[in-house]
């Protein structure tokens, strides 16, 4: 009998030269990271792989007509960490810059009819870690220790790391761990998920483990 085994997917967006940095996780584990794919390519991942939720670090839609920003973006930006503005279609549309978020919609629209939410793995470390300081690498490779997942690559780059987050924020938003700011969704913990784990692994020894003597 096989026993089916939940699994989370994170996706960190790049403009169309880079493609999609993309992990897949499932409670404990890594089970999968991939560099410099495709449209296509993510859509086959989710396909074959089901993963529960689909979380994209990518702005799910533009600000309205001749706005610069969205409402989603300055609420968190108030009560979390900064992030980018995204402005209004036509400005994304015409401005090189912003490929990466055609390309992210691009994404949506292909994914349609999956669980995909957006995300801002920025938010989520520092739900999970505390506000940056020092260099954002180093930053996130220790974040990375205190995510409690096996299978970690020794070395990665941020593009890798931002998936791995995205893929843990979407497992915690099945697990009711999430609010959201509009379209945006971050963890409301403010406890990396690997220090809760360990936490509550304890509480669970604790409870079945009789009293001890001093000898």
């Amino acid at each position: 009998m096989t026993v089916a085994v939940t699994r989370w997917l994170g996706v960190d967006v790049g403009g169309p030269g880079k493609g999609f940095d993309v992990a897949l996780i499932d409670e404990r584990r890594l089970l999968r990271l991939e560099r410099r794919q495709s449209c296509d390519d993510v859509v086959a991942i989710v396909q074959a792989e089901r993963p529960a939720v689909v979380a994209v670090d990518s702005p799910r839609s533009c600000a309205p007509a001749g706005a610069t920003t969205r409402d989603c973006e300055r609420a968190l930006n108030l009560a979390v960490c900064g992030i980018r503005w995204t402005p209004d279609e036509t400005q994304v549309r015409a401005n090189p810059y912003y490929r990466w978020i055609v390309e992210g919609l691009a994404l949506y629209a292909a994914l349609d009819g999956s669980t995909a939410i957006e995300v801002f793995p920025t938010a989520s470390w520092t739900r999970w870690i505390g506000p940056r300081a020092g260099s954002r690498a180093a930053w996130t490779s220790a974040g990375m220790k205190a995510l409690g997942l096996t299978g970690l690559p020794a070395r990665s780059n941020q593009d890798q790391r931002d998936a791995i987050a995205a893929a843990v924020t979407a497992r915690e938003c099945s697990h009711g761990l999430t609010q959201r700011f509009g379209e945006i969704v971050v963890p409301t913990a403010r406890s990396a998920p690997g220090d809760r784990r360990a936490r509550l692994r304890s509480a669970a020894g604790d409870a079945v483990s009789p009293p001890r003597g001093r000898g």
